[in-house]
């Protein structure tokens, strides 16, 4: 008779430690989603999608860059491993990895 009960048993519990772990789950998502919120800054004057299209985009061959933008004010060494370098434009800096933009900033 206790062969017949215990996968009976084994199951309860397993329904239990499920219902623990569904519960801890609910709790912690409820916990974290206020702090998954974020707010957006406005700054007068400046908008993404105006400045969206008047720099390089990443993965840009040097080339390109300079096809599009024409030569660089100034031109900086590679540094490190991977050799990072970088192209001075006067409203923005141009980072290369290798021959790839890696990351453009706009001055201000």
């Amino acid at each position: 008779m206790s062969a017949i009960f215990s996968p009976l048993c084994a199951l309860e519990g397993t329904s239990t430690m499920l219902r623990k772990a569904m519960s801890v789950l609910a709790v912690t998502i409820a916990l974290t989603a206020g702090s998954a919120m974020a707010d957006t800054l406005i700054v007068k004057g400046i908008s993404a999608t105006d400045n969206a299209n008047q720099h390089p985009g990443r993965g840009l061959t040097r080339a390109s860059v300079e096809s599009s933008w024409g030569a660089p004010t100034q031109k900086s060494a590679p540094v490190g491993d991977p050799p990072i370098s970088s192209w001075d434009y006067e409203p923005f800096v141009v980072f290369f990895e290798y021959d790839r933009v890696l990351h453009t900033v706009v001055k201000r």
